[in-house]
């Protein structure tokens, strides 16, 4: 209770300055922003997380054969991507190495031991032979819904198979290598009969005559495309277990050998070739690009590789005066 005489003071109150003060950048606001920081930190972790499930994901379903099995992974190369015509990834299937990845000498020491690992080849050089492979073939396709992609001629060379696109089915998606689900599993189940040959093969890659909009000579084009689908189409033959060294070749030609010469544009330009060779179609492509074999020598440091005798002598038995089928026209 206040006394009489200090009825008639005021209260005073003092306000201080505002100002700035060294305990001022103790407050919370910092707190907020370092919590909205990590919250944006956790949320980019997560999608990172989501894109790699979601990768790992793809190369199982790439990896897992037509049956379910799943492939020797961990022994094949990891798929890469790179930049494709106009932009777009074109991807890299992981091919299996299906020869012998352990120390040398382990497999040729199994076969030795158990001479039944090794399975029995069969070898076709017949035209009766190379029918009946066609006719597997056949089958093959027509499982897998592919009966109006797959054509087999035989020649004297050997099985020539073409598998082409139609206007209801493609064999890759267009523009690049990627193969589509049905010749992806039915090149995977044609591995395994492959395997059972001794003939080695051609893979030839065929495109249509469209062209890139970039045709500059170092520009993606459609030899890059053919050959990147050959080489596609022997990586899924070699993940149905078809082995290494049945491949003797593989050639991307573009649009140099069309089917059908009057609509260059056709679903059966588009196509793989499979020319499964005879043994003396593929000794010679083999000595065609490999070493010389008997040489003769023309002058110093030059030889010349003899030819063979036998075609020497049919050449000039029919070039001789009075051989049957020679005529005077040229």
């Amino acid at each position: 209770m206040l006394k009489p005489h200090d009825k008639h003071h005021e209260a005073t109150i003092v306000k201080r300055g505002g100002g700035k003060h060294k305990h001022d950048e103790h407050g919370g606001a910092w707190k907020v922003a370092f919590a909205d920081f990590c919250l944006a930190l956790m949320c980019l972790f997560l999608v990172l997380w989501l894109m790699a499930s979601r990768n790992t994901e793809s190369l199982e379903q790439i990896l897992t054969e037509a049956d379910g099995n799943k492939t020797d992974q961990g022994k094949g190369v990891m798929p890469q991507q790179i930049g494709g015509p106009r932009g777009s990834l074109i991807e890299r299937f992981p091919m299996t190495r299906t020869g012998n990845t352990d120390a040398p000498g382990n497999a040729a020491q199994s076969t030795q031991t158990n001479p039944q690992a090794q399975p029995e080849r069969v070898s076709y050089d017949t035209p009766n032979d190379l029918q009946q492979l066609a006719k597997a073939l056949g089958n093959m396709s027509e499982e897998a819904g592919l009966a109006s992609n797959l054509e087999s001629v035989v020649t004297p060379y050997g099985l020539r198979v073409m598998l082409h696109d139609t206007d209801e089915q493609g064999m890759f998606v267009r523009g690049s290598a990627v193969p589509t689900g049905k010749f992806q599993a039915l090149l995977r189940k044609m591995g395994p009969l492959f395997a059972k040959m001794e003939n080695q093969m051609l893979i030839v890659g065929h495109t249509d005559s469209l062209q890139y909009a970039d045709t500059g000579h170092s520009a993606f084009s459609n030899w890059n495309l053919s050959s990147n689908r050959a080489m596609s189409a022997r990586a899924q033959l070699l993940a149905g277990s078809m082995p290494t060294d049945s491949v003797l070749q593989v050639v991307g030609m573009a649009d140099r050998a069309p089917l059908d010469v009057k609509n260059a544009t056709a679903g059966i330009n588009r196509r793989i070739e499979l020319l499964i060779l005879t043994k003396g179609q593929a000794a010679a492509i083999s000595a065609m690009f490999g070493m010389p074999g008997k040489k003769s020598p023309l002058t110093l440091d030059v030889d010349s590789e003899l030819p063979d005798v036998n075609i020497l002598q049919q050449l000039r038995n029919k070039l001789l005066p009075g051989a049957k089928g020679n005529g005077n026209g040229h």
